[in-house]
């Protein structure tokens, strides 16, 4: 029987093409980019290369949800001195995080890009900081300037006040300046506004700086204060700003004077009468979804007012939560009550309550825990521990421009 010849040998196929990271589509790779860690994090990822880079600026939808996901870290505090001191700085350290800590290296701590007359005193001084910049004021050579310490960008105008006092013939109290920056997704990051506030014996007025027009802008004078003051001195506490509102609090009186930014008009509102006079017990701030809050510390205890309208539709503060921080403070510090005295609340930023132990409030020659709390996960955080003089401000880290394309789709 004859026997079958063997099939012929197959052909050899070629191996499939390898797959490369070239290959994987913009929302393949926005969707493992929404796995990183922090924003520093992306930052680094996105420059690897172009396509990675094209990714994220072409879709402010993916960036809006990384933001929802990843908030902006907070890479350190800015340290104002009351006196003639240069400001400082103290990093937030995070061993597990080595981009944080590349993104903390890179702050220009030291302002070197600010001038300065004097070597010894250079004059200048932080009065806030927002949106990753600085609003500077130097009282001596009547300047002021916006830095941002990460991009060395560097925007320097002239102090208001001889216009004002042309505008009013009158006496009148400067407060303090604000620094109203750009949304994260506005087509041109590099306009700013600063506001410039003071008041007389019972008016507020304030003028605003366009870095569009490079012009300052006097804004007529308040309706009379609800509760005249006794004097014309300093009846205004230091204000906040929060969420598109410049917020003083009165220094005796239960109320609150506003400055909307988006219309520039002045309001009054009431403030819980529990506070009356209380200024160092408490913080104007807001929340994460941007609800104006306040957060008041003492005996280790947290209390927690929103602003919402009451049973006949008025809007009314209303107390909302209170939160014993005794056990968690002493546990993440190791001290004991007699050692911390009590809390200060001394920001809120987004929903996160920035305080201090009280120490060097007693003695200043005593370091102290710096400590933050978010207002929706209930979770306190040790920050550092350190002997610090003068003003606090939180450093938080802006989404950068150079993330940020002109693609207005998804």
């Amino acid at each position: 029987m004859a026997s079958r010849s063997p099939p012929p040998p197959a052909e050899p196929q070629a191996p499939p093409a390898p797959t490369t990271i070239r290959a994987l589509s913009d929302d393949l790779l926005r969707d493992i980019f929404l796995r990183l860690p922090s924003l520093p994090s992306l930052v680094r990822a996105a420059f690897t290369c172009r396509a990675f880079l094209a990714a994220v600026r072409s879709s402010p939808a993916f960036r809006r949800r990384f933001r929802a996901l990843h908030p902006p870290p907070l890479l350190g505090f800015f340290i104002s001195p009351d006196g003639t001191e240069t400001p400082s700085f103290m990093p937030i350290r995070r061993r597990s995080d080595p981009d944080h800590a590349a993104a903390v290296r890179g702050i220009d701590v030291f302002l070197t890009r600010v001038p300065c007359d004097d070597d010894v005193f250079p004059g200048w001084h932080i009065s806030e900081c927002r949106g990753g910049c600085l609003l500077l004021v130097n009282w001596d050579s009547k300047q002021i300037g916006t830095y941002n310490p990460l991009t060395r960008a560097l925007d320097l105008l002239p102090m208001p006040t001889d216009e004002i006092s042309k505008g009013h013939r009158g006496k009148f109290i400067p407060m303090c300046y604000f620094l109203l920056s750009s949304d994260d997704e506005a087509p041109d990051r590099s306009s700013f506004r600063v506001v410039y506030s003071c008041h007389d014996k019972s008016r507020v007025r304030a003028t605003i700086y366009s870095s569009a027009t490079r012009k300052w802008q006097i804004l007529p004078w308040s309706e009379p204060a609800p509760a005249q003051p006794a004097s014309g001195k300093y009846w205004l506490l230091a204000g906040t700003q929060v969420n598109g509102f410049l917020c003083w609090s009165h220094s005796w009186h239960a109320y609150i004077v506003l400055l909307d930014t988006a219309v520039l008009q002045f309001s009054f509102i009431d403030l819980p009468e529990l506070l009356k006079g209380q200024s160092h017990l408490y913080m104007i701030g807001d929340t994460k979804d941007g609800r104006l809050c306040i957060v008041s510390a003492f005996e280790f205890t947290m209390f927690i007012w929103f602003r919402r309208a009451g049973a006949d539709g008025v809007d009314m503060w209303m107390l909302e939560t209170i939160i014993q921080l005794d056990r968690e403070v002493l546990q993440a510090t190791g001290g004991s009550r007699e050692e911390h005295e009590d809390l200060k609340v001394f920001a809120i930023l987004d929903g996160v309550v920035y305080m201090s132990t009280y120490e060097r409030f007693r003695d200043a020659s005593l370091p102290c825990w710096y400590l933050s709390f978010c207002l929706e996960t209930r979770k306190l955080e040790k920050l550092f521990f350190s002997k610090t003089h003068g003003h606090m401000h939180p450093y938080i880290m802006a989404w950068p421009s150079s993330l940020v394309g002109n693609n207005l789709g998804p």
